[in-house]
C-alpha cells in the first residue's frame, strides 16, 4: 500500500515530468485501467464485466529515496512518540486513525511565523 509514496522518488521506473511548472512523477494505482491485470480483475461472463478502481495520475517529485528515508523514519518515530509506543507492535496496539480536516492540519502546523530553518516548511 506504499506505491504512491515510492512513486515520487528517482528510483521508481516512471517518467519525471513538468506539469504547471512543478516536477511530478507518473503514478497509477493497481486497479487503474493502465495497470489492471485482466486475469485478476476480469469478472468473466459473456459481457466480460470488468471495472476500474484506481487512478492514473501524478505525484509530486521528491528526489532520491536515499535522501528522504531519514525524514520518513523521523515521521514514524514522532508518530510512535505521540501514541506513547516504543515498538512497532505497541504502535499497532495503541494507534487510532482519526479523520482530520485540512484546517486542523494547518492550525496544528507552524503558521503566522517566519520560519528560520529553510528545511522546515509550513504547508
Amino acid at each position: 500500500m506504499l506505491g504512491r509514496y515510492f512513486a515520487r522518488f528517482d528510483e521508481s521506473p516512471t517518467n519525471k515530468l513538468i506539469i504547471n511548472g512543478n516536477y511530478v512523477k507518473e503514478y497509477w494505482g493497481e486497479g487503474s485501467n493502465r495497470a489492471r491485470n485482466w486475469q485478476r480483475y476480469d469478472m468473466g461472463g459473456a459481457s466480460k464485466l470488468s471495472f476500474e478502481e484506481g487512478v492514473d495520475s501524478y505525484v509530486p517529485y521528491a528526489g532520491s529515496l536515499h535522501d528522504n528515508v531519514n525524514m520518513s523514519m523521523s515521521k514514524v518515530r514522532h508518530t510512535m512518540c505521540n501514541c506513547g509506543a516504543l515498538t512497532i507492535p505497541e504502535l499497532q496496539e495503541k494507534a487510532k486513525i482519526t479523520l482530520v480536516s485540512p484546517a486542523s492540519i494547518a492550525e496544528g502546523s507552524a503558521h503566522d511565523v517566519i520560519v528560520k530553518n529553510p528545511s522546515i516548511r509550513a504547508e
